[in-house]
């Protein structure tokens, strides 16, 4: 997704830069395709940059007093946050897209807009990445079971290992590795 992200900003340079230039020289840099081109590519940032950001805790919540509890607590919230709202919203999320989403594949979507995308391979992404969250969604509780029945958070994948030592267990001689 960061690579998606920098050519999308970069695209997004180049689109404003040929607009501009175009209404001065008419060299036709700028195309429709190009603007959504750039749209396309937030879509998939944002879409398949939902799941990675469940896995890594990044995602978007209220920790005023979320942060302040204890992590059995944020166990239980977690796990009745996913099981009572998140898989029930990716089951609709997918279950109320799919008819769009067929009918899109059906007709072979193009844009409405001259020398505009094909718009059905870019609808048949939201399925992909409410079925990815959902599956990411399950491996959470999953781990959230596993912490309230006594596993570590590092033994779950809740939190990474400790760098500053090696392998084997021991610590690092180098100062500089655990940097």
């Amino acid at each position: 997704m960061g690579w998606a992200t920098l050519a999308m900003v970069l695209l997004g340079a180049f689109n404003a830069v040929a607009r501009y230039t175009d209404r001065y020289v008419q060299l036709g840099l700028s195309s429709n395709a190009w603007i959504e081109l750039q749209w396309y590519l937030f879509s998939l940032v944002f879409l398949l940059g939902a799941p990675w950001a469940l896995r890594a805790n990044a995602h978007v919540r209220v920790d005023v007093l979320y942060r302040r509890l204890s992590e059995r607590a944020r166990a239980w919230i977690d796990l009745v946050g996913g099981v009572v709202f998140l898989l029930p919203f990716c089951v609709f999320a997918v279950v109320a897209s799919w008819p769009s989403v067929h009918d899109s594949f059906a007709v072979l979507e193009q844009s409405p807009d001259p020398d505009g995308l094909p718009r059905y391979p870019i609808k048949a992404v939201v399925l992909v990445a409410f079925a990815l969250v959902a599956l990411q969604g399950i491996s959470e509780i999953v781990k959230r079971i596993a912490l309230l029945r006594g596993a570590s958070a590092e033994e779950i994948g809740l939190v990474e290992p400790r760098e500053d030592r090696r392998a084997d267990g021991g610590e690092s001689s180098n100062p500089a590795e655990g940097v």
